[in-house]
């Protein structure tokens, strides 16, 4: 839809507006596909609006003996433009899928995974499933980047290792309302540092969270921290 194309060119070409400028693009979409309905129905059958309406309601209600799985999305397609749980360039995890919303249309929305795969998500799963927003239609989102050193390293001299990798990424957005912290937890046999800061643009979360852990390691090497085997984990809150 020529719309579309056009909002999301604008929607880039102005970063701190980007997700507020997509959330219309399905709203638009609904709307201008119910006045061409109207437009070419209603003169065509010669039915009023509240005609219309009912005849359309008919014709669902008979499609929908065998086709419920095809209007089940259309609902919570609607449900989703009207309650916007989650709205395009929000990062959500709906059951096993993670992702950022690229488009939703009246039978699915598309996610945008880590390893750049579109994931179509029929809407009707949102009745069923749980949705996590992690950035709830602002462009900045909170990533927690987790780190592993050994019990016998110098807490204070790790969590300010991690804390100056943070600050001086390019990716992080700090304000009075935005703050980074970083927190230790004592395991078994090693420490867990964990750093939590805000990105600028939802779409730097794993850049930011590579850019960290990859510098933090560095200085861990240069300085002999030891660090255990143990994977690094990275999330992401609002």
């Amino acid at each position: 839809m020529v719309v579309g194309y056009l909002l999301t060119a604008v929607a880039e070409r102005l970063p701190r507006r980007r997700i507020s400028i997509k959330i219309i693009i399905p709203i638009a979409r609904v709307l201008i596909f119910g006045t061409a309905a109207y437009l070419v129905l209603g003169p065509l059958l010669r039915l009023s609006a509240a005609q219309l309406l009912a005849v359309s309601g008919l014709f669902g209600a008979a499609l929908g003996f065998g086709l419920k799985d095809l209007f089940a999305g259309i609902i919570g397609g609607l449900v989703l433009v009207t309650e916007r749980p989650y709205q395009v360039g929000d990062k959500i995890t709906i059951d096993d899928d993670h992702g950022e919303v690229t488009d939703i249309d009246l039978r699915a929305t598309t996610l945008r995974t880590p390893d750049d795969s579109a994931v179509s998500v029929p809407n009707a799963t949102m009745f069923t499933a749980n949705v996590s927003n992690a950035n709830n239609g602002q462009p900045e989102m909170m990533v927690v980047v987790e780190l592993a050193v050994t019990a016998s390293a110098d807490v204070e001299r790790v969590s300010a290792i991690v804390k100056e990798a943070m600050m001086t990424s390019k990716y992080v957005y700090v304000d009075d309302d935005h703050p980074f912290v970083v927190l230790i937890e004592d395991e078994s046999y090693y420490r867990t540092i964990r750093g939590k800061a805000y990105v600028a643009d939802v779409r730097d979360e794993f850049a930011f969270a590579s850019d960290v852990t990859e510098r933090s390691m560095a200085v861990f090497d240069s300085e002999g921290v030891e660090m255990p085997e143990a994977p690094v984990h990275v999330s992401e809150h609002r």
